[in-house]
Parts: C-alpha cells; sequence; structure tokens
C-alpha cells in the first residue's frame, strides 16, 4: 500500500489523492516514488480510462516538505547524478497515456503548484491558491516548471508569479488560463468526475491517448507541417480500423460508442513516435 497517498478506480476513472493531511500533503522522496508507480499503474490497467489527482485535507499540496530543516535542498553530494525529485513526477505525468485531471482543493505551493502543471485539465476549489514559491526559498523553479509554466499562462504571468512568488488566487489562476474553472469546495470533486466520465463514455482510449501526446509534443514544434506529418502517419494507420469505424457507426446508430481498442495491445505501429531519432515518415508539399 502507498504511505502518501490513496488511488481509488470507479467507473474507469482512478482517483488518486495525496494523504498526508497532517503535513499539508507536502512532498517527500516517498511520495515521489508513490506518485510514480501509481501513473504507471494507470498506463498499464486498460480499466483506467482517465486519472484525477486531489489532496486530502484543507491543502493539495503545501510543497516540499522542510521539516529536515535549511539543507532540505542540498544536493551537492550527489553532484551531477542528482535528478529533481519533482522533475521526475512531472515528466512521468507529462508522458502517461491516460488523460489527467486536476482537482486543486486547496493551497498549491512550490512542487504541489508545478506538479500539477503537466497535467491536462485543471479544476479549482475557491480556496485553491497557487505559489510558484521558489526564489522565495533561495531556489529555483523545478519540476520542469520553467518549461511548462510559460505555456500555461504565457511569459509575462509565468515571470511575474516566480520572480515574486507571491500566491495568485483561484479566480486569477482562471483569468490566466492555469485552471478551467473554479468550483465551491463541495463541488470540486464531482465536477472533475463529471468532466472525466465524458471522457471515458464517449471516446476511445487509443485516441486520447494519440491525441493527448500530438498536443502536447508539438507544443515545441516550430512548423505545423511536422504536426501535419505526423497526423497524416497517424490517420494512415489507423483511420480505416476498428476504433473508427466504431466511431461513425455508433454515430449513426445514435448510441454510445463501445470502442474495442486497448492501450496496452492497441496503439499504432508509430507510437511513440518522438522515441524516432528523425521523423519523416513521407515529404508532404508546403501547400
Amino acid at each position: 500500500m502507498p504511505e502518501t497517498l490513496s488511488a481509488e478506480l470507479a467507473d474507469r476513472i482512478l482517483t488518486v489523492t495525496l494523504q498526508r493531511p497532517e503535513k499539508l500533503n507536502a512532498f517527500n522522496p516517498v511520495m515521489m516514488q508513490d506518485l510514480l508507480d501509481a501513473f504507471d499503474r494507470a498506463d498499464a490497467d486498460d480499466d483506467v480510462r482517465v486519472v484525477i489527482v486531489t489532496g486530502a485535507g484543507r491543502a493539495f499540496c503545501a510543497g516540499a516538505d522542510i521539516s529536515g530543516g535549511s539543507g532540505t535542498f542540498d544536493h551537492r553530494a550527489a553532484g551531477a547524478a542528482h535528478r529533481d525529485t519533482g522533475g521526475r513526477v512531472a515528466l512521468r505525468i507529462y508522458n502517461c497515456a491516460k488523460p489527467v485531471v486536476a482537482a486543486v482543493n486547496g493551497p498549491a505551493v512550490g512542487v504541489g503548484a508545478s506538479m500539477l502543471l503537466p497535467m491536462d485539465i485543471r479544476l479549482a476549489s475557491t480556496q485553491a491558491r497557487f505559489g510558484f514559491a521558489f526564489a522565495r526559498r533561495g531556489i529555483v523553479p523545478e519540476s520542469a516548471a520553467s518549461w511548462f509554466l510559460p505555456r500555461a499562462v504565457g511569459m509575462q504571468n509565468a515571470l511575474e508569479w516566480a520572480m515574486t512568488g507571491r500566491m495568485v488566487s483561484a479566480d486569477e489562476a482562471a483569468a490566466a488560463g492555469l485552471v478551467r474553472s473554479v468550483h465551491p469546495p463541495e463541488d470540486l470533486l464531482k465536477a472533475a468526475r463529471e468532466l472525466a466520465q465524458e471522457i471515458a463514455d464517449h471516446t476511445s482510449a487509443v485516441s486520447v491517448a494519440l491525441t493527448r501526446q500530438m498536443l502536447w509534443r508539438m507544443l515545441g514544434e516550430a512548423h505545423p507541417m511536422t504536426a501535419h506529418r505526423l497526423d497524416s502517419r497517424l490517420m494512415g494507420e489507423i483511420g480505416g480500423g476498428p476504433e473508427s469505424r466504431e466511431g461513425v457507426q455508433s454515430f449513426l446508430d445514435k448510441r454510445l460508442p463501445a470502442f474495442p481498442g486497448r492501450v496496452s495491445r492497441d496503439m499504432p505501429r508509430s507510437y511513440p513516435w518522438w522515441t524516432e531519432e528523425d521523423f519523416r515518415p513521407f515529404d508532404v508539399p508546403e501547400r
């Protein structure tokens, strides 16, 4: 059993709850490993269609557990071998094959805020607050936040929030695009589950896994031709398959789809395309 979180599967939705409420769900190396294991489980289990991440008690995650004192962030002994623990979680979420919904129930600070950035859709309680407080602790943005945060909220907001380290309200976070919507505390999980259930009931797991990676990985591309090459290749591989046939037939029949594909076994041969040394499926004219 995980020490620092719970993971409950119901209606094809895996709800991962950070479970250190007495410490405001502060992040430590055990939580890092528990989160890595939870996302490994989610990817391996075809019964999981969507992951929701939330926190127990009054906080989402108050940041790194600094109860060990002023040497909390001293990793000099590890030297070049040190990997930021929050970054390991962020990259695991980024590589996830399942959509990830954040239900931010309370304050999210430091790694508690930056781990949210690779999650796909973020909902917040009116009691949520966000703090990218690294400069106030004499460190730098971690969890790959320097890559994720400007993409989520734009460079000006990212710089202000990271350079001041101030707390950002749920409403300001929504206005900047960090969160999709703000809810009364008692309605937050219900709203997150309704969104997750819409994905689970109406979409192909294979299509969603491909879509998630296509959109995230195209963020760094310089020209839309790269996206055109990729979607042409993937459409050629799956467009005549059982997923698309069921998608069309269920629409014509006016019923919920019953997509047969499983992420564990039915991904197209190009997946994961980003591991290719040089992705060039074929030449396409510019117009």
